[in-house]
Formats: structure tokens, C-alpha cells, sequence
């Protein structure tokens, strides 16, 4: 028996633009996807937009029984800025009804609830005026945050501010998966600099008005693994790691940029611009806990022809195919569940045994419905090897030592998946279809219900 630590969370993550369908009603404005759905349907799978999602919004009670059910004892979810605050300036009163009712829900049932505030979901009046491009996001975002505080305070008593911020400035400035879609390494600096500040003033307004509870941030950690010890990949994979990993996780933890990532973005012109007093507020805003979600490693060795300043991240590191990969088919995404015990040692020995948790971690297939049985129940049996194969990796991390205290993973139900629509699934409750929003129960469920109530298996 593996038994992990007393009070482990045993829980699973979903956010509001996937789950809650409801996506431009009840007072909830525009964000960048209702806009990118609106205005380029093709590019999104099967025409598969943001609008109904897992439709939460109609059936959270329901859904908070099922949390309990199979034995969740947390489980986080994120505010819809745009639902909330549809102008950035004004309370959405059916918004504060909606989320306060699905927060006593999720108490009334046993389960601890972590608030996201951005999985993102840009609002689209924001977009306009140039999103996190703008300084003016960074006041905005803390404004908001500041709302969200007050309102729901008294109910949420661990917050986190953004998830996976790499992912939207990557996706939006970098590869063209989030909207703008432009290609533009100076910018997705800008736009992750400002990110950075707005998390650190969302931290700030925490203090201020919640000095006693906790706060941390989300972030997607893809190890860097070198092609070889030679100093040319050594240095790709140290770029790598100061770019995708550090430069949230250090001011987060430790409240400064590290100074090797100062330094590598200035030799190649993307200084952001900053205002004087920013790194004292770095400084005095660190977080409680980090949330490390974890899919894949990130294979690195030295680029071949790298451009001078450079123009893209492969120009500081390149992909590298390890022969010796394992991969989900179905996302393209290499299996490597060696990785969760080396992030759970570089917690403890780089960042001071730093409280954090593993807050994603999951496998999406596609055409789950070949794998029912003849009670109509899905055999998952390949996503309870994937979970059992981490866990067995993050509990030998935390037997030497690693201060973690929990596993989620992505995610409850099957959700909508920004470009990628339902094609791959995830939950431990089927969505029958998003016409008529039905659950069932996956096998992986059954299992996992097993190992929270035993805390380990």
C-alpha cells in the first residue's frame, strides 16, 4: 500500500470557459473565443465552439453530488472575468448568484474548492485595446481580482490567479492556437511580462483584503530534457527552462526574474517595457503554494542555424526527437511519468521545499465510446495505468522528502477543448453528447473514488 501524506487533496480541475457553457447569456460579454468562433468557425474542430461546453451553469448541483460521489475532496475550477465584470467595471449580479450557489454546492458536498481567476478567457473589450499587450491589463486584471475577493471571500478560501500563463502567450504570440494568432517573439515577451504583473498586483489585493488565506498560481511545467551533455545542448536546455519554466515559477516562489533570463532576453533585443517600481512589487507578492500542472517533457538540444537576435524560442532551443519516446497517439504528447518525481525533487531542492501540488495531470484519447462495456460503463483502463504510473513517481518524490500535498487531474467531465472541440477526452464522467449534456461514469472513476478514500493505493 502506498499511503500519501494526511490531508493529501484528491481532486480533479476543470475552468469556466470549458465547463459552463451559457457562453454569451446571462450577462456574460464576449471573450476572445465567442469573437475567434464568430468570425473563424473553421478553424475550430467540427465547428465546435465555446457556447454550450459541458453546460455546468444548468447543472452544477448535480455535478457537486458527483464530485462526491467518486470520493473528490477538492476540486478547481476558474471565475469567468467576462461573466463577472462584463464591462470590466460592473458587477454581473447573476454572475454573483450563479458562483456563490455553485460554491456553497461544492462545500456542501465535502469538497475543498480552489478559484481560479484566468484560464484563458480574454475578454473581448480588453482584446480590443490590445489584451495583455497593454499595461492597462495589468490594472484591469487587479481590479478584477480585487471584485472577485470581496464577493466570494467568505466562501473561497484558497485562490489561484492564472493558469498555465506560458500557454496563452505562447499559443496566442507564437504558434497561432489562441487568438490573435500572430507570430511575434518581442510582443509574447510584452504580453508575458504583463501577465507576470498582473498576478503580482492580483497577489497584492489578496494580502489586502484576505491577509489570512492562501494564494498561489498554476503554472504548466514541461522539464527540459538535453540531447546529450554537450555544452551546445546544455545551453538549449538551460534557455529552455528560463523561458517555459523560471520565468514565472522564480518571481512567483522567490520574487525576482532570474537574472541568466534578464540577461538572455536583453542580448537579443525583447526587453519588455517596465516601470520602476514593478520588481518591488515582484518582490513583496510572492505566493503560498504553486499548482504544477504536468503532461510532458520537453526534449531540447541546440539549434542548427539559430538567427541572431533571435526570432523565435527554436532559435534558443530546438525540438529534439528522443528515439526512445513513448506517445499518447491521440494528442501527440510523449509519456513520461519519470519527470513528476524530477519536478517534485527540483521543488524541494531548488525552491526551498516550496508547498505545490500536482494540479493537472491526465490522458486524452479520442473514440472513447470503443471501449464500453456491456453495461455501457467505459473500460479506461489505459488512463488508470496513466494516473497509477505518476502517482507511483510522485510518491516516491514525496517519500524523499518533496513538500507536495496533492493530485489533480484533468479533468471531472469531458470538456470542450479551445480549438480542439470534444475530440479528445479526459474525465471520469463521459459527456454523452453536448446537445443533450448527459454524464455517465467512466471505470477510471470507480478507481479513483477507491485510492481518495484510502488516500493512497
Amino acid at each position: 500500500m502506498k499511503t500519501f501524506p494526511k490531508n493529501f487533496l484528491w481532486g480533479s480541475a476543470t475552468s469556466a470557459p470549458q465547463s459552463e457553457g451559457h457562453s454569451l447569456q446571462n450577462g456574460k460579454s464576449e471573450t476572445t473565443w465567442d469573437y475567434w468562433f464568430k468570425t473563424n468557425p473553421e478553424k475550430f474542430h467540427e465547428n465546435q465552439g465555446p457556447e454550450n461546453t459541458t453546460n455546468i451553469y444548468e447543472m452544477y448541483k448535480e455535478d457537486c453530488k458527483r464530485m462526491k460521489e467518486i470520493g473528490l475532496n477538492s476540486f478547481r475550477t476558474s471565475i469567468s472575468w467576462a461573466r463577472l465584470l462584463p464591462d470590466g467595471r460592473h458587477v454581473n449580479q447573476e454572475a454573483v448568484a450563479f458562483y456563490r450557489d455553485y460554491f456553497k454546492h461544492i462545500l456542501e458536498e465535502g469538497v475543498q474548492p480552489i478559484i481560479n481567476l484566468f484560464h484563458f478567457d480574454m475578454p473581448m473589450w480588453l482584446m480590443e485595446k490590445g489584451g495583455w499587450e497593454t499595461r492597462e491589463s495589468v490594472d484591469a486584471f487587479a481590479f478584477y481580482a480585487k471584485t472577485a475577493f470581496e464577493l466570494f471571500g467568505d466562501l473561497i478560501k484558497n485562490w489561484t490567479t492564472f493558469n498555465e500563463p506560458i500557454v496563452h502567450i505562447e499559443c496566442g504570440y507564437l504558434n497561432g492556437a489562441h487568438y490573435p494568432a500572430i507570430h511575434d517573439f518581442k510582443k509574447a515577451i510584452q504580453v508575458g511580462y504583463h501577465t507576470l504583473m498582473a498576478h503580482a498586483y492580483a497577489v497584492k489585493a489578496f494580502r489586502e483584503i484576505m491577509p489570512n488565506e492562501s494564494i498561489g498560481i498554476i503554472l504548466n511545467i514541461t522539464p527540459a530534457y538535453a540531447r546529450s551533455d554537450q555544452a551546445a545542448d546544455q545551453s538549449a536546455k538551460e534557455n529552455a527552462d528560463l523561458l517555459t519554466m523560471k520565468s514565472f515559477l522564480d518571481p512567483a516562489v522567490k520574487g525576482f526574474i532570474p537574472d541568466p533570463l534578464i540577461q538572455l532576453i536583453q542580448a537579443h533585443d525583447l526587453t519588455p517595457e517596465t516601470i520602476g517600481s514593478d520588481k518591488e512589487i515582484i518582490k513583496e507578492n510572492t505566493v503560498d503554494f504553486i499548482g504544477l500542472n504536468y503532461y510532458q517533457p520537453l526534449r531540447v538540444q541546440a539549434p542548427e542555424n539559430p538567427r541572431f537576435p533571435a526570432q523565435d524560442p527554436e532559435d534558443l532551443f530546438a525540438p529534439y526527437d528522443w528515439p526512445e519516446k513513448r506517445i499518447n497517439p491521440y494528442r501527440g504528447w510523449e509519456i513520461y511519468p519519470e519527470a513528476i518525481y524530477d519536478v517534485a525533487m527540483m521543488m524541494k531542492n531548488e525552491y526551498n521545499n516550496f508547498p505545490w501540488y500536482v494540479s493537472e495531470n491526465g490522458m486524452g484519447v479520442a473514440e472513447e465510446e470503443r471501449f464500453v462495456n456491456e453495461e455501457g460503463m467505459i473500460q479506461d483502463d489505459y488512463r488508470i495505468d496513466f494516473m497509477k504510473e505518476h502517482l507511483d513517481y510522485l510518491y516516491q518524490g514525496i517519500q524523499e522528502g518533496s513538500n507536495c500535498f496533492g493530485y489533480h487531474t484533468w479533468t471531472f467531465i469531458d470538456c470542450w477543448s479551445w480549438l480542439n472541440g470534444y475530440r479528445n477526452r479526459y474525465g471520469f464522467y463521459r459527456l454523452e453528447s453536448d446537445k443533450d449534456f448527459t454524464r455517465s461514469l467512466k471505470k477510471s472513476g470507480l478507481w479513483y473514488k477507491e485510492v481518495a478514500q484510502n488516500n493512497g493505493y
